[in-house]
């Protein structure tokens, strides 16, 4: 993974989440919602919801993203 620079004035916590969504667990994670995304849209009356997917994701791209983060707050 090419490191891009962090810019000042750009959010850090989106900079190092975007960064953070190129990393191998995060493409694996983001696929398995996908998946689940489209069984629910298939069959929208199964009751199946994807929300534990999206908080694995989520936890993810927060975990990896906040130590970098807050290595640039002033």
């Amino acid at each position: 993974m090419s490191e891009k620079k962090y810019e000042e004035g750009v959010d850090p916590i989106t900079f190092f989440r975007e960064q953070c969504a190129l990393e191998k667990k995060a493409i694996n994670l983001k696929e398995i919602l996908e998946t689940c995304n489209e069984r629910v849209r298939a069959n929208p009356d199964s009751g199946e919801s994807c929300h534990m997917e999206m908080t694995d994701y989520v936890h993810f791209l927060d975990h990896c993203a906040m130590p970098k983060a807050f290595k640039h707050l002033k």
